[in-house]
């Protein structure tokens, strides 16, 4: 039985679009990571659904999630999208305000489910949309250079 990848990346989309926490973590492994740009990351189904059920709608509402140009290599369990995102901010500072960016997402599958999710994306553009003053923009980049800086991939790089 093949995997169908395009069938999770639907239910993944519906359940940050429906605000069903539980419908997301159960699409993840009892271990599984989301890496979020903004938050962090989560790890295990009950850190996944409060992600979604408490920051995700806690800070925002109206949600779309469009996925594009699946690619799903089976022999290594690798999946990626490209996708545009939106929602409307409800924090006390920007209520109201319409955001719209664009990324790509990676999957790590195992057994069906998501081991490990992470995405790539300008969170410069959200926070421009947002209104953000500048030092608090400044915080949030910073904490996202630093997250950069302590995974190994990123060593060879940032040693020059």
């Amino acid at each position: 039985m093949s995997f169908d990848f395009c069938g999770l990346l639907d239910r993944f989309t519906a359940a940050v679009e429906g605000a069903d926490g539980a419908g997301l973590a159960a699409l993840f492994t009892e271990e599984g990571i989301y890496h979020d740009t903004f938050y962090g990351a989560f790890r295990g189904r009950a850190e996944i659904a409060r992600m979604l059920d408490e920051r995700f709608w806690g800070d925002a509402t109206r949600f779309y999630w469009d996925m594009y140009e699946p690619v799903y290599d089976a022999a290594a369990g690798l999946g990626y999208a490209r996708w545009v995102f939106s929602y409307t901010s409800t924090m006390e500072d920007s209520a109201g305000k319409r955001v719209a960016f664009d990324g790509m997402s990676s999957f790590r599958i195992e057994s069906g489910l998501i081991r490990h999710y992470r995405e790539v994306f300008s969170a410069g553009i959200a926070f421009v949309q947002l209104g953000m003053p500048p030092e608090r923009t400044a915080k949030i980049l910073q904490r996202i250079a630093d997250s950069h800086a302590a995974d190994p991939e990123w060593a060879r790089h940032l040693a020059g």
